[in-house]
């Protein structure tokens, strides 16, 4: 456990000393106040306005730091040649995997809580109502859906090279998002075989769509269920575990050429 967290430590300063995360954070606070500024459609002052795009930027921006942070961690191990090093400590590829994937998730985390930060700012400027416990359950689901965005970018980059493993995560984690939730709705309207085929893969693949709790925040709707919340939480230790183990079954056995690596 001790080395997870000493990998993790690694990551947390190298995400940091790259300083994403800051040009994140004045970009969203930039785009807030610009908003604010403009007044556009004259909804500038509307609460539930702020809140919808200041939701939406903080989920875009995390999406954002998730993979590129996830994609990048293995390939500059192996590229650089530290792979070698960090295996020799003894570090079991395990051990690596999970410790990547914990610095990244953690130190994503910390950036929504940040950009989560700024929204409530910018609602108590236009003297709006801030319900602590649904944005804080909105910002549990927040991370939880990061937490499986980061091992999915970390898997891909167990086989793929850094810039394919970075578009693929996009596309894949954008798809779970966006795509796998209306497959039930197109699979009523398609007879035969192929409509038996998109309700199993809507009910087979993993869904991103229910970490997503935006419209309880904005509408103010309250808190979730408890018994929902856990239920979530497990779906998302269940999609991280599987797909961590999947990124461990695939390195295990990769072999390193110092060579292929200049």
């Amino acid at each position: 456990m001790t080395r997870i967290l000493t990998i993790a430590n690694i990551v947390w300063l190298e995400v940091l000393r790259r300083k994403e995360f800051y040009m994140l954070l004045i970009l969203m606070g930039a785009m807030l106040f610009i908003l604010l500024s403009i007044d556009a459609f004259g909804l500038g002052g509307v609460v539930v306005y702020i809140k919808d795009v200041g939701l939406m930027f903080a989920w875009i921006l995390a999406w954002i730091l998730a993979v590129n942070s996830g994609a990048r961690q293995l390939p500059r191990e192996e590229t650089q040649g530290t792979i070698f090093t960090l295996l020799a400590k003894p570090v079991s590829r395990l051990e690596v995997i999970v410790g990547k994937w914990l610095g990244v998730w953690t130190v994503t985390a910390f950036a929504t809580f940040c950009f989560y930060l700024v929204i409530a700012l910018a609602i108590l400027l236009q003297r709006g109502r801030i319900d602590l416990p649904t944005m804080a359950q909105g910002y549990i689901l927040h991370t939880m859906a990061l937490s499986v965005i980061v091992a999915i970018a970390i898997l891909l980059t167990t086989r793929l090279s850094h810039d394919a493993a970075t578009a693929l995560a996009y596309i894949l984690t954008a798809t779970l998002y966006g795509v796998i939730p209306t497959l039930s709705a197109l699979a009523l309207n398609t007879p035969g075989w192929r409509g038996s085929f998109l309700t199993a893969a809507y009910f087979l693949l993993p869904h991103l769509d229910v970490f997503d709790m935006r419209r309880r925040i904005v509408h103010d709707w309250g808190p979730t269920n408890t018994t929902i919340l856990l239920a979530v939480l497990l779906y998302a230790f269940c999609l991280t575990a599987a797909t961590l183990l999947l990124a461990w079954l695939a390195y295990r056995r990769k072999r390193f050429a110092r060579g292929s690596m200049l």
